[in-house]
């Protein structure tokens, strides 16, 4: 039974997790972009994945507590199957096959419908609810990417591009609230090894691809891959395994809303894109809404 003195290192590690995840899965738009330009959708998904896989089983695997380790019942299956191709395959080829057609704005503005789904289908299926301040910072934090879309789009979202960010958002969501009732029930890092694993399963088609491409492409671009697998991947969803463990998968999903505004800021970093003032205001109304919604009542 926890005690109240318990209570807030618990919070506290829970967020620091959460804040972690945002700024690695950040990063990965500035990483992606970069290799995109050699690496074709597919074939990236595979490699990201596919090291993912490699590095999440070494850490799984070498670590002196074997007894921590469950291997995963039947009734356990399902869902983390569901996990695995839909948000690690699906998510990943669709997005960046989405970001071949759209600019970076509408591409996270579309994407980051997902939130608002995750808090529908918790609230739904995992009988989280719908309290008030999850709404309302759900609702504020969309409002600020919606703005952040508007001030960095071109204006011009080819349809197909818009169809493949939706389809992402809808298997974000469904993974992530799939993997919620795992975590009662395994490590973590069990099953972001075994959902990446079968992610990069799904993207094995693409194998001959990432051969072919891997060969003429610079080094830094297969340095970007490897960062993408080790960081964003492999270290950024055990964190945030971590942290919706230890609290609701509303409230993790509308926290993501903030990986847009950090986005911006690497990209000015980085990539010398200067953002809008209007980009600036959307990100504060992002955080808005995120310190709303991790609000407790």
């Amino acid at each position: 039974m926890t005690t109240l003195a318990e209570a807030p290192p618990r919070t506290a590690l829970a967020t620091g997790a959460a804040a972690v995840t945002v700024v690695l899965w950040a990063s990965s738009f500035v990483a992606i972009r970069h290799v995109g330009t050699e690496i074709s959708a597919g074939a990236l998904s595979l490699a990201r994945l596919g090291l993912g896989s490699i590095f999440l089983g070494a850490l799984l695997f070498t670590r002196r507590a074997p007894a921590v380790r469950r291997w995963p019942t039947r009734r356990d299956w399902l869902p983390l199957i569901a996990c695995g191709v839909l948000w690690f395959g699906v998510y990943n080829i669709a997005l960046n096959e989405a970001e071949r057609r759209l600019d970076a704005g509408t591409s996270a503005m579309l994407v980051h419908i997902a939130p608002l789904l995750i808090a529908v289908l918790a609230g739904l299926g995992l009988g989280e609810g719908f309290p008030r301040q999850l709404v309302i910072g759900g609702l504020v934090a969309f409002a600020g990417i919606v703005i952040i879309g508007t001030s960095t789009s071109s204006g011009r979202a080819e349809t197909w591009g818009v169809v493949l960010c939706v389809v992402a958002a809808i298997s974000y969501a469904v993974g992530v609230v799939t993997q919620k009732p795992l975590l009662s029930r395994l490590p973590a890092a069990e099953v972001t090894w075994l959902a990446c694993t079968i992610g990069a399963v799904v993207c094995l088609p693409f194998a001959p691809t990432l051969v072919d491409e891997l060969g003429t492409a610079d080094a830094s671009t297969i340095w970007w891959v490897v960062y993408l697998a080790a960081f964003p991947t492999a270290l950024g969803f055990t964190t945030w395994a971590f942290a919706l463990r230890r609290t609701s998968a509303g409230r993790m999903g509308v926290t993501v809303y903030a990986v847009p505004v950090v986005a911006i800021v690497l990209g000015w970093l980085f990539l010398g894109e200067t953002p809008a003032v209007l980009a600036l205001a959307g990100g504060a109304l992002c955080l808005t809404g995120v310190a709303i919604s991790r609000r407790t009542a």
